[in-house]
C-alpha cells in the first residue's frame, strides 16, 4: 500500500509543479493571444497564487474531515479543468477564472503529497531527506513542463491551446492512479484547533517567513525567466529567441531537480538543514546579482543554472527541519499555515516584478529578488538558533 501511496503523492507534487511552472511556460503565447501586458500577466500569476493561499487554509481540515483520497481525486480533476479551461480562454477575465481554478487544483494536491511524502519515504524517520527526494519530482515537473511546451510549440508547430490540453490530458492519467490507490488513515491532517496552538511557535513563524522569501524567489524565476532571456537573446516572437529562452526555463528545471536527488542522498539531512538553507541562500543571492548586471545570455543561464541547484534544497528543508521540532501529528496544521505564508510571497513578489517591467526589461525588476534572498539568508541564521527543541 504505501508503494502506490507513494506514487500518488510523486504525482501530486509533480503536477504541483506543472501548475506553479505553466503560466512562465506559455508567458509569451498567452500575453500575445489575449492582448495583455506584464502587468495583467503578473495579475494571472497573483490570481494563482492568492487563491492558493486562501485554499490551503482550507483544504487541510477538508483533508482531515473526509480523508487523502477525496482532496486527491478533487485535486486532479480540477486541475485537468483548469488547463483545459486556460488552453481555449478567450479573454483576460477566462484566463484569470483558469487560474484560480488551477489554484484550487494546486493546493489540493499540495496538502496530499507533501503531507503524505514525510511518512510514506525513509520510514517516516529523516523528514527533510524525504521532502528533498520527494520534492525533486516537483523539479522534474519543472523540467518537463517547459521543455514539452518547447517541444509542441516549436518542433511540432502546435499550438499553445493544443499543447496545454495534452498537459490536462495527463493530469488525467494521474487521477487514474489517484481513484484506484489504497490510503493511509488522515494522520497528518490540517486541524484549525491546532493551527492556533502552532502558531505562536517560533520555529513555525520563521518557517513561514522563510517560506514567504523562498517561494517569492522561486515563483518569480519561473514565471520570468522566459521573459529575461528572451530579452537577452533578441526581440520578442523571435521564433528562435523563444525556443531558446524555453530551453533556458527547463534547465532551470534540471538544475533544482539534480539538486533535490542530490541532497535527498544526504544522510541525517535533518541535522544540518538550517546551515544549507543559510548557504543556498547566500549562493541564490550572488547568482541573482549576476542576472542583474549580465549583459550577455550565457552568464545568464549560468547563474539561472546555479539558482536552481541553489533554491533545489531549502524548500524542502525548511519544511522537514521544521517537522522535525514536533510531533508528526501536527505535520498538516504546521504545513497548512507555513505554506499559505510562503504563497503570499509567491501571490505579490512576481506581480511586483511584472509590474516594474512594464516598459522596461525584466533585469531591471530583478533587485527585489535579491532582496529576498538576503532577507531568507538572515531566516535561515535565525532558524539555526531554534534548531535544537522538539515541540
Amino acid at each position: 500500500m504505501k508503494k502506490m501511496t507513494a506514487v500518488v503523492a510523486l504525482m501530486a507534487v509533480f503536477t504541483l509543479a506543472i501548475c506553479f511552472i505553466i503560466l512562465g511556460s506559455i508567458s509569451v503565447e498567452l500575453m500575445e493571444s489575449l492582448g495583455i501586458n506584464e502587468a495583467q500577466f503578473g495579475s494571472l500569476v497573483m490570481g494563482l497564487f492568492l487563491t492558493g493561499c486562501i485554499v490551503q487554509l482550507i483544504i487541510g481540515p477538508l483533508v482531515d474531515k473526509l480523508g487523502y483520497k477525496p482532496i486527491a481525486i478533487l485535486g486532479f480533476i480540477v486541475t485537468s479543468a483548469s488547463m483545459f479551461l486556460l488552453a481555449f480562454a478567450s479573454s483576460f477575465g477566462l484566463a484569470l477564472i483558469a487560474c484560480i481554478l488551477l489554484g484550487v487544483g494546486a493546493m489540493s494536491l499540495n496538502t496530499v503529497g507533501n503531507t503524505l511524502i514525510p511518512v510514506v519515504l525513509f520510514k517516516g524517520e529523516d523528514p527533510a531527506r524525504a521532502s528533498n527526494f520527494g520534492n525533486a519530482f516537483f523539479g522534474l515537473g519543472y523540467v518537463i513542463t517547459p521543455f514539452l511546451f518547447v517541444f509542441f510549440l516549436t518542433n511540432l508547430d502546435l499550438t499553445y491551446s493544443t499543447s496545454l490540453s495534452i498537459l490536462g490530458a495527463l493530469v488525467l492519467v494521474f487521477l487514474i492512479f489517484a481513484l484506484t490507490t489504497t490510503y493511509p488513515q488522515v494522520a497528518t491532517g490540517y486541524k484549525l484547533s491546532m493551527a492556533f496552538k502552532v502558531l505562536g511557535k517560533g520555529a513555525v513563524l520563521i518557517a513561514a517567513l522563510a517560506l514567504f522569501c523562498y517561494m517569492s524567489l522561486e515563483i518569480s524565476m519561473g514565471t520570468w525567466i522566459r521573459t529575461l532571456m528572451e530579452q537577452l537573446f533578441g526581440q520578442k516572437n523571435d521564433l528562435k529567441a523563444a525556443f531558446h529562452a524555453g530551453l533556458v526555463l527547463s534547465v532551470f528545471g534540471v538544475a533544482m531537480m539534480l539538486g533535490r536527488f542530490l541532497s535527498s542522498a544526504v544522510k541525517n539531512l535533518t541535522a544540518i538543514g538550517t546551515k544549507v538553507i543559510s548557504v543556498m541562500a547566500l549562493i541564490s543571492l550572488g547568482a541573482i546579482i549576476l542576472m542583474i548586471f549580465t549583459n550577455t545570455p550565457l552568464l545568464a543561464i549560468i547563474a539561472i543554472v546555479i539558482a536552481g541547484l541553489a533554491f533545489a534544497p531549502i524548500f524542502p528543508t525548511i519544511v522537514g527541519v521544521t517537522f522535525a521540532k514536533f510531533e508528526p501529528s501536527l505535520y498538516g496544521s504546521i504545513f497548512g499555515i507555513v505554506f499559505a505564508v510562503g504563497l503570499l510571497g509567491a501571490t505579490f513578489v512576481p506581480k511586483i516584478i511584472g509590474n516594474l517591467s512594464v516598459g522596461k526589461t525584466v533585469q531591471q525588476s530583478l533587485p527585489l529578488a535579491a532582496v529576498m534572498a538576503g532577507i531568507l539568508f538572515v531566516l535561515a541564521l535565525v532558524m539555526g538558533l531554534t534548531a535544537k527543541k522538539k515541540t
